[in-house]
């Protein structure tokens, strides 16, 4: 059974997801520690940032149902500079 979430929010000062659940608990994601394993590059990098500040919902199921390095890898265009 899933618990229903009453806030989620990214904490700028912690770099943290917080997510507080109805029943008292509370969750914090360290999104430096969480994107260090999947970030490769900047695109990925921004890809992530976006998530954190317009919907960290999603950004937080994507890490709690272990699918965040499969999302990075589906959204991010890389396009390297031509000499």
């Amino acid at each position: 059974m899933e618990e229903k979430a009453l806030s989620c929010e990214f904490n700028m000062d912690t770099g943290c997801v917080e997510v507080k659940y109805v029943d008292g608990s509370m969750i914090a994601i360290n999104c430096t520690k969480a994107e260090n394993e999947v970030v490769r590059n900047m695109y990925a990098a921004s890809e992530l940032d976006w998530l954190v500040y317009n919907t960290p919902v999603d950004y937080v199921n994507l890490i709690l149902h272990s699918v965040i390095r499969e999302y990075v890898k589906s959204v991010t265009e890389y396009y390297p500079f031509d000499n």
